[in-house]
């Protein structure tokens, strides 16, 4: 039998995206984000959450998509990477799905913009959706982990 895991389902755009259930802590509302000057303009600033300052990073700017503005859907979600905690900002937070890890194929070069390094793979999820499985190690490769350390001191 395959093994389950459970994904967070969010939204950039038109695209769903899928984050490891284990690897979110929270998912917030928007907040007010403190800019902190001379980081990537990828890099929204921090937040203050229960006495935590974490790093916020917009996705679409990440991933070199057209900004948008924040509605009433836009989401913080909290992940742990490494020894961190990071802030993805995201146009939608909405669903929670259980995969078997044999529905998810490697990825294509690009999808919707995105380069395949930042990808895990591509999930197939009932008949016609398809989830994109984002690699967290290299959405936030090694130099920009040790900005944002910078910024948590």
């Amino acid at each position: 039998m395959a093994e389950q895991i459970k994904v967070i389902v969010f939204a950039l755009g038109n695209e769903e995206y899928g984050i490891d259930v284990d690897k979110v802590r929270t998912i917030e509302r928007m907040m007010p984000i403190t800019r902190v000057p001379k980081t990537y303009s990828f890099i929204k600033g921090v937040i203050n959450l229960r006495g935590v300052v974490i790093p916020v990073i917009d996705l679409r700017g990440r991933f070199n998509l057209e900004e948008s503005e924040y509605t009433d859907q836009t989401r913080i979600i909290i992940v742990a990477v490494g020894e961190m905690e990071v802030g993805f900002i995201v146009d939608a937070a909405n669903d929670v799905v259980d995969l078997d890890r044999d529905n998810i194929d490697s990825p294509p070069e690009v999808v919707g913009g995105v380069k395949a390094k930042y990808l895990d793979g591509v999930a197939k999820v009932g008949e016609d959706r398809l989830l994109i499985m984002l690699n967290l190690a290299e959405v936030l490769n090694r130099g920009e982990v040790a900005h944002l350390e910078q910024l948590e001191d």
